[in-house]
């Protein structure tokens, strides 16, 4: 017997050895892991802006309860009881009385001033905004852009720094102490024209223009009988933004006026209120809170009347 018939036989080479493979792509990148997102801050959370909106809301009508309850007082409970209590009676209608009977009826002069300085300016103001940014927006002219420049130059500027160098031109006009030396500064209001030509963007197409001039309409008729109505909640929004801003305007009439019987209410409050502190009469002080109290009115009532188609020109542009 040889040696080779008792070996058992050899085992194949690729059962004993497995071949290996090499992968040569670039390694696959570690994942990034996503960061959690970021909560909002406490201001921007819900009950943050909740509570911004109640401390705005408590300072917005504070005041108007102190001046309501307190118009309703005599003047010894006026300053004998809490701001926020009523009185031990209702002098109500006893304190209108006084008020408008006062200096020979000067309230109600105070109030008519008022009126016509921010009723009938505010009404100019606002066709005249309307007009210049219809025509910015709609009308092609040499210089267009550098002077709508200036009328943002215009928003910028803060009407107290204006009262002065309003004065040294009224002055050389011969208008300080008079009423037009109020009137006019008020007919001019470069946050109008910007609103107006945002508005004019807005409401009016450019076709329906074009439409109306191949129908033979001039540009006159085309913005007084097509556009003027379309802009007509841009007017309104204008006219309460000027009418406000006329209406609370106070360090103007102080440089410009020194007759009372052309000063607004807000200055005649003043004048009222400086008595009573300066001057030792503390029946001026009664004087002043129901004036204020009387002077707030119209303003709310002017709100209210046009708020529907205020509220419909805020939201002009929002949405495209």
């Amino acid at each position: 017997m040889t040696s080779s018939s008792v070996l058992p036989p050899a085992a194949p080479a690729s059962a004993t050895a497995p071949e290996t493979t090499h992968v040569t792509g670039p390694a696959p990148r570690p994942r990034r892991q996503r960061r959690a997102p970021k909560s909002p801050s406490v201001l921007l959370s819900k009950a943050g802006v909740t509570a911004l909106l109640g401390l705005a809301t408590l300072y917005t009508l504070l005041p108007l309860t102190w001046l309501m309850l307190s118009s309703t007082k005599s003047r010894e409970d006026l300053f004998g009881t809490n701001g926020f209590a009523l009185g031990d009676e209702t002098h109500l209608a006893d304190n209108l009385g006084h008020l408008f009977a006062a200096d020979d009826g000067i309230y109600v002069r105070w109030l008519i001033n008022t009126v016509l300085y921010a009723g009938v300016g505010a009404l100019l103001a606002s066709v005249f905004s309307v007009a210049a940014g219809y025509a910015f927006d709609k009308l092609a002219f040499p210089g267009k852009e550098r002077l709508f420049s200036l009328v943002l130059l215009g928003v910028m500027v803060p009407g107290t720094a204006m009262a002065i160098p309003l004065y040294l031109l009224a002055s050389k006009a011969g208008l300080v102490n008079t009423f037009w030396g109020v009137f006019i500064p008020g007919l001019v209001f470069p946050f109008g024209v910007y609103l107006a030509r945002v508005f004019s963007a807005s409401y009016v197409p450019d076709e329906v223009l074009e439409a109306a001039r191949m129908d033979g309409a001039g540009e006159f008729r085309t913005f007084c009988r097509i556009a003027f109505p379309m802009i007509a909640p841009g007017f309104v929004t204008i006219f309460l933004f000027q009418f406000t801003q006329i209406w609370n305007s106070f360090f103007l009439p102080l440089v410009m006026l020194s007759d009372q019987d052309l000063y607004p209410v807000n200055l005649g409050l003043y004048v009222w209120y400086s008595s009573a502190l300066n001057q030792g009469h503390p029946e001026d002080y009664l004087l002043a809170v129901v004036g204020s109290l009387v002077a707030v009115a119209p303003l709310i009532a002017v709100f209210l009347m046009l708020q529907r188609f205020w509220k419909s020109g805020m939201t002009a542009g929002a949405v495209k």
